[in-house]
């Protein structure tokens, strides 16, 4: 089992800034990819970015390249989510996610198995 815990999120203004943390407990972590995925109220849980175990490599849905960056520390057993230029369409509530370490990009969320409880972003216009 991996324990996965969320913080960072929060209400902040168009144009503005924050990071997401997830530290992981439990298995080893640096033997899993990582994952963020966001769920806005009335819609289906949309795949953000994901880090593979050794954060050699990085994938991202064109809506936020160039304005989020996904990235692990492996000796805090932690990922991160760097959020620029906010948008009001990043509203969501973000989760975490650990799958299988491969080098094969993984967006769909049910091929990850263990989630943490989500942390609610809110951009205002």
């Amino acid at each position: 089992q991996v324990q996965l815990v969320e913080s960072g999120g929060g209400l902040v203004q168009t144009g503005g800034s924050l990071r997401l943390s997830c530290a992981a407990s439990g298995r080893t972590f640096s033997n899993y990819n990582m994952g963020w995925f966001r769920q806005a109220p009335g819609k289906e849980r949309e795949f953000v970015a994901r880090i593979t175990w050794s954060g050699g490599s990085t994938y991202y849905v064109d809506s936020v390249k160039g304005r989020f960056t996904i990235s692990r520390d492996n000796a805090k057993n932690t990922v991160y989510l760097q959020m620029n230029s906010l948008k009001p369409e990043d509203t969501a509530v973000y989760y975490c996610a650990a799958g299988a370490a491969t080098r094969t990009v993984v967006t769909d969320w049910d091929r990850y198995h263990y989630w943490g409880q989500g942390t609610q972003v809110t951009v205002s216009s």
